[in-house]
């Protein structure tokens, strides 16, 4: 085999045994020298993520069972561990998996763009350490470009799938720049920050998080970049507000219709975004009977989500389509390439044939020997080196009744034309 790909991920380990077996940036220069020498490999790149740990190896005679030895004793875990969880992928299988997984069809969030850096950055460092020659290097360009065909021609990436990144947009949808909105977080626990941080992401520059500890809204405030007011402080700051994200765990609503009222009066009716995640809710449902609030409960929210991802199956099997036409292409270009250095090394061995006996005879007639018989000698070990390997491997395949073998060399030498 050429190419192999050993590893585990979300769908074959757990997470305790993927955290056992992962890699960090500071230790892949070690191991990849290591593995390469241990397991005898001639190209090898690791990737390593929180999903995912792979060995992408090709050469000759790449042994799967001595991988599987590395990983385990680099990580000191037993062998037997891993056996059950590995999957291992070889030469278009594995080509095909690699286009898979930087395509973001082989992740827990299918799509997820953040794999397609991963992949980019795990070639990049084996060939900063050495261990990248061209066999991974070809697959390594080939993969990224499906990847980036994946994503202009089909629809995988454009859908939001989660909570937080459909809140984020919805207040695109409705604020056409969100760096000049107001945004207050209801909230500091860990929905809350998850949300800010995509805000910040997608330009929010004006934060403000209201908590009734004022000390955990001022840890999220300050990760945010933003400013922090305790929960009586709302209808004082809720004027001047353009986006809500609620999302505590208190008993009863935080925003009452009322409240929200009198914030409208004093904006002159410019509208409020306002995202509910929690449960129970955080802000009274009849504050969505107001003229230009926008009000959004977590349910309104997953349903939006489950539209998305069943918008990115469909994408998924679009790019699925994709793969296949550039898998086998791929594959195309892989037998072309290998025939083509085949029929080198077949022109170099003629070529070296030649060399070899050209200077004996050459070395012959200058000692003074008869041109004619140097010249015979020549002729018939020129003739006899040529058919010897062509010969031994044809009265074989007689032997064996390989059919097949027979028939393609007897091709190649032309020898079932009739001879006058």
């Amino acid at each position: 085999m050429n190419l192999l790909i050993i590893g585990i991920n979300h769908t074959s380990a757990p997470v305790e045994l993927r955290e056992k077996v992962a890699f960090t940036p500071d230790q892949l220069e070690v191991a990849l020298n290591d593995i390469s020498t241990q397991a005898g490999l001639q190209e090898v790149a690791i990737l390593s993520t929180c999903n995912r740990t792979e060995i992408i190896a090709s050469g000759d005679n790449i042994q799967a069972l001595r991988i599987t030895r590395w990983l385990a004793d680099y990580h000191r875990i037993d062998t037997a561990d891993l056996e059950h969880s590995i999957y291992i992928l070889t030469d278009n299988e594995a080509a095909l998996h690699a286009m898979r997984v930087a395509s973001g069809l082989d992740s827990m969030v299918v799509g997820e763009p953040q794999i397609l850096g991963q992949f980019k950055d795990c070639f990049d460092q084996a060939r900063q350490f050495g261990t990248l020659g061209g066999e991974l290097d070809h697959l390594s360009q080939t993969s990224f470009r499906v990847a980036k065909k994946v994503r202009t021609e089909t629809a995988i990436g454009k859908s939001s799938v989660s909570v937080a990144s459909t809140s984020v947009t919805l207040a695109q949808q409705l604020f056409s720049d969100l760096s000049d909105c107001n945004i207050l977080i209801i909230g500091a626990g860990e929905t809350s920050g998850l949300v800010g941080r995509h805000l910040v992401s997608a330009g929010i520059k004006h934060i403000t998080v209201a908590n009734r500890t004022l000390k955990n809204a001022q840890r999220l405030a300050h990760e945010l970049g933003g400013s922090a007011i305790d929960l009586q402080s709302i209808p004082t700051k809720l004027p001047e507000t353009d986006i809500v994200i609620a999302s505590t765990a208190a008993p009863l609503p935080i925003l009452g219709k009322g409240t929200v009222e009198r914030a409208l009066k004093s904006r002159k009716h410019r509208p409020i975004l306002m995202v509910d995640l929690a449960v129970p809710r955080d802000i009274e449902p009849e504050v969505s009977e107001l003229r230009d609030i926008y009000l959004y409960s977590v349910d309104d929210l997953q349903q939006i989500v489950d539209t998305n991802i069943n918008s990115r199956q469909e994408a998924a099997r679009d790019a699925e389509t994709i793969l296949t036409e550039e898998i086998s292409s791929y594959r195309t270009r892989h037998q072309t390439k290998g025939a083509e250095e085949k029929l080198v090394r077949f022109r170099d061995h003629h070529n070296n044939i030649k060399t070899e006996e050209l200077e004996r005879a050459v070395a012959r007639l200058q000692k003074g020997a008869d041109p004619t018989e140097v010249l015979t000698q020549l002729a018939n070990q020129l003739t006899n080196k040529i058919i010897h390997i062509p010969s031994v491997q044809l009265k074989a395949a007689i032997d064996d009744d390989a059919e097949d073998l027979v028939a393609i060399i007897s091709t190649l030498y032309n020898l079932d034309d009739n001879v006058e």
